[in-house]
């Protein structure tokens, strides 16, 4: 939003200027349906319900299939029409900035980028967040690089989780501004549901929480537990969520003799999941892939202690040792061999249980989140956001 004032007679649109300037600047922030699960729709969420809120009008805008009760053909005819759709968003509600909210996919790719482009036609400066996906991967032809490279460059500002995304859009996109803003939660209500365990010696109780999809390292998870079962109390594992893999996994369950040990809690919302939360004793990770899961966070704000890979921005969370524990990308042995650890000195588990508290309250909270963004919206709008009514 630019305030010029090139009349000083002309009072009426002088006055017109004057109530814009009072408006707080308007920010369209794109992702999917507010009532989806995924760590897209936690984010907007998040953002939405922040400080944020208070110096800039977000306004949600949704794209993807998620939330969405359409036939083939209303999908293809939203998927045209979307870009026009944004475009007269933008003009409508005055736009000032568009936060794309992305993913390295073949299908997100191409729709933000769309989206991206009309952005860019339309004035907006373009917040671009990059949550889902490997560059390494998806850049690997160099005549698909070249183009991602000058695609990337319409962006105002390209934001990732974590410090290994920071150093490598760095290094594809030169001389653009890119920042590490990782997501963020309040740790608040997680610590008020947090209990402690009477019984020391009680079977561990070992949580996953989000997608059943593949790369979570589920599969690996019901090895590790097969693995166990005799050395560390047999304990329970909970899996909440819903997804493809669902079907297969109950049948790898029924496959490993598992049925005692493990049970499917279905997805998990508000209370629900705080009470999980507040019942386990370890969060299981152990993905392919990730930036950075809402779902640790939101385990280790409630005390729970997470055995992951490090890969994405998880390293930038968990210390080795400290918070958690870490194992090799499909791993069932190492997974067995870290519930056994925690398993047997429950002094460990005690002392990194408050490790994870405090590391995401004193780094990982919605405001210092909420903070950041500030900033970078303000750094791209051509006056302060703090005149902002």
């Amino acid at each position: 939003m630019t305030c010029l004032i090139t009349g000083r007679n002309d009072n009426r649109r002088h006055h017109g200027i004057q109530k814009s300037c009072m408006t707080r600047p308007v920010a369209l922030v794109l992702g999917p349906s507010l009532r989806a699960m995924s760590g897209v729709t936690t984010h907007v969420n998040s953002l939405l319900g922040s400080q944020l809120g208070q110096t800039y009008r977000l306004i949600h805008f949704q794209v993807g299939s998620e939330g969405r009760d359409e036939s083939r053909f209303g999908k293809l005819a939203r998927l045209a029409a979307s870009p026009f759709a944004l475009a007269a968003a933008i003009l409508r509600h005055e736009a000032s900035i568009v936060h794309v909210n992305s993913a390295l996919n073949a299908k997100g790719w191409w729709r933000d980028l769309a989206y991206l482009i009309v952005a860019k036609l339309c004035g907006a400066r373009v917040v671009f967040q990059k949550h889902g996906g490997d560059l390494g991967r998806f850049t690997a032809s160099p005549g698909f690089a070249i183009f991602v490279r000058r695609m990337l460059k319409l962006a105002d500002c390209l934001v990732v989780l974590s410090q290994h995304d920071l150093r490598a859009y760095q290094a594809l996109v030169p001389g653009r501004h890119v920042a590490a803003v990782p997501n963020g939660i309040d740790p608040a209500p997680y610590l008020k549901y947090r209990r402690r365990r009477a019984d020391l010696s009680a079977p561990l109780t070992l949580l996953y929480i989000g997608r059943l999809a593949e790369g979570k390292g589920l599969a690996e998870s019901l090895e590790a537990l097969a693995l166990v079962r005799a050395e560390a109390g047999s304990p329970r594992l909970v899996i909440a969520g819903s997804g493809s893999e669902e079907a297969r996994l109950r049948s790898r369950v029924r496959e490993l003799d598992l049925g005692q040990q493990v049970s499917f809690a279905g997805p998990a919302w508000g209370e629900y999941k705080m009470k999980l939360l507040s019942d386990a004793d370890v969060l299981l990770l152990p993905s392919y892939s990730e930036d950075l899961p809402y779902a640790l966070l939101e385990g280790m704000a409630a005390g729970v202690v997470p055995i992951v890979t490090p890969v994405g921005a998880i390293p930038d969370v968990v210390g080795d040792g400290v918070h958690g524990l870490f194992v090799p990308v499909k791993d069932p042995r190492s997974i067995a061999q870290a519930i056994k650890s925690l398993h047997a000195d429950r002094s460990q588990l005690a002392r990194m249980s408050q490790a994870c508290r405090g590391r995401i309250a004193s780094a990982y909270s919605l405001e210092r989140v909420a903070e950041d963004f500030i900033a970078l919206y303000s750094a791209l709008l051509p006056w302060p956001a703090s005149q902002a009514g």
